[in-house]
């Protein structure tokens, strides 16, 4: 059945959002887009010297995330996804003001990795592009970061996220708009050296085509060919044509560049230097531009989800295998955490999302043996908090390590991270279910039943078994203090 699906793209530079229709053919699931805003909104812009966003980007970002809203009054959570970039990630007020902006839009909003990003950019510019087995460089130049990504077919082989930007870069290097040979000399230097620490390793994977997506790419690409700096796309010929252009005029004149969009006039300077810089430090012939960005790929990867093909799944499936995880262990401890978490909130679906956190944390939790046994719960926390785990979120990943930092030892280390009731319900489930299954061998039937009642937790185990386990008997006892610590009533009753 058709349905629609929407992304929301809060970059450094602009705003989108992308509605799509989801079809079944003969090909399999198909996106077609039905509607799409764009809004500029220069995030970036608003940084100060301390990253600190002014009240003047807040309100411009809120502005449009209200009318974004409206137009997503009508779906479901589930089949929307926004997902925030670079500026949010550096911003050091971005937990004061990520609120207000959900707010705004009615929806979570994700703050991304940087290799998430490029992941995602990747789906996206891919999927936008006929079939081909050939390798391909795509290159997105946004307001506040680069990401460089080749891959073949649908799956990244190499990602980088540079912190370089057209809206950093503009304000850093030309603040006045005025664009000389120094300036501009100035700034294409500070891009190579960002870009010279992973030049070696893309020149030695190599690739056959090379792409260009979102706003730099399109409007560099607009340009040269409307002005006649080039007739094959991108190339590094053209781009000097066209340096050479701004300099003599010593700005950007929108009247002088057939192809430019005037919204894109400020920050294309830096936009440009950039460009100038990976086609020089990667060797880059030629470039050509891809329809897709990373809404399309943030489209595409909740497709995947709604049709139970969910990335973070495969992320979770090889974390598995790197760190050596005993399948059947993890196996047993995830079955019995979410008969408990299913027991308290039956097929409550406001805890779904908890619930899939739930049960990868329980496959999990043991990612820090291969580090150290001693206090390994820390370290398979740290790992899950820092690592790349494609399709995760930043706030994905902070509840990961949450839950499996909390499967063990004291719960008053967790206080200060929790952010509600149903949290500490996840980890109580991850506890007992742990501590049941410390033998590592199957358990055919459950001995023990939990029921929360506002703050009040009652384990009712059966008393045949209690005796015949008396470590894990004495192991259910102690849990009394430490829940009591949080708040939290425990008793442990016998049937």
């Amino acid at each position: 059945m058709d349905h629609l699906l929407a992304a929301v793209d809060l970059g450094s530079n602009s705003f989108r959002l992308s509605i799509g229709r989801v079809v079944q053919d003969e090909n399999g699931q198909q996106i077609y887009q039905v509607d799409a805003l764009k809004e500029t909104v220069r995030l970036a812009a608003g940084l100060d010297q301390n990253r600190r966003l002014d009240d003047a980007a807040i309100d411009r970002a809120v502005a449009v995330l209200e009318r974004f809203g409206e137009r997503l009054q009508s779906f479901h959570p589930s089949r929307v996804r926004a997902v925030a970039t670079n500026t949010f990630r550096v911003a050091r007020n971005t937990e004061e003001f990520l609120p207000r902006a959900e707010a705004a839009l009615g929806f979570p909003i994700e703050v991304i990795a940087g290799r998430e990003e490029a992941r995602l950019i990747f789906s996206g510019v891919v999927h936008s592009l006929p079939p081909s087995t050939n390798k391909r460089l795509v290159i997105d130049i946004g307001g506040g970061s680069t990401e460089v990504i080749i891959g073949k077919d649908f799956e990244p082989a190499l990602m980088s996220s540079l912190y370089m930007g057209c809206v950093s870069y503009s304000r850093d290097f030309f603040p006045d708009r005025i664009v000389d040979a120094h300036q501009m000399k100035q700034a294409e230097l500070t891009a190579r050296r960002e870009i010279e620490v992973i030049a070696k390793q893309y020149r030695k994977m190599g690739w056959k085509e090379a792409y260009g997506s979102s706003g730099t790419a399109k409007a560099l690409y607009a340009i040269l060919t409307e002005c006649g700096f080039s007739d094959i796309g991108i190339t590094r010929a053209g781009l000097g044509k066209l340096k050479d252009r701004i300099i003599k005029s010593g700005q950007v004149i929108p009247d002088e560049l057939p192809g430019i969009k005037v919204h894109r006039a400020d920050v294309l300077p830096g936009g440009l230097a950039i460009m100038i810089a990976l086609f020089d430090e990667l060797g880059i012939e030629v470039m050509h531009t891809g329809d897709g960005a990373l809404r399309v790929g943030v489209l595409y990867d909740l497709l995947g989800r709604d049709a139970a093909h969910d990335t973070r799944d495969e992320s979770v499936h090889q974390f598995m295998k790197r760190y050596h995880i005993d399948n059947n262990q993890a196996q047993r401890v995830r079955e019995a955490a979410l008969a408990f978490f299913d027991s308290i909130y039956a097929s409550d679906k406001e805890h779904a999302d908890l619930r899939n956190a739930l049960g990868w944390a329980a496959n999990l939790h043991e990612v820090g043996l291969s580090i150290a046994h001693n206090a390994y719960y820390k370290h398979t926390a740290y790992v899950l908090d820092n690592a790349d785990m494609p399709g995760f979120s930043r706030a994905d990943q902070q509840l990961l390590a949450l839950l499996t930092l909390g499967h063990q030892g004291k719960l008053t280390k967790l206080e200060s991270m929790v952010r509600n009731r149903s949290q500490w319900i996840a980890i109580l489930c991850l506890r007992l279910a742990v501590l049941l299954m410390r033998r590592r061998t199957d358990i055919p039937q459950l001995p023990l039943s939990v029921s929360v009642r506002d703050e009040s937790i009652v384990v009712r185990g059966n008393q045949a078994w209690l005796t015949k386990h008396p470590l894990s008997d004495f192991t259910l006892r102690a849990e009394e203090s430490e829940w009591r610590k949080v708040g939290f009533s425990f008793e442990l009753l016998e049937f």
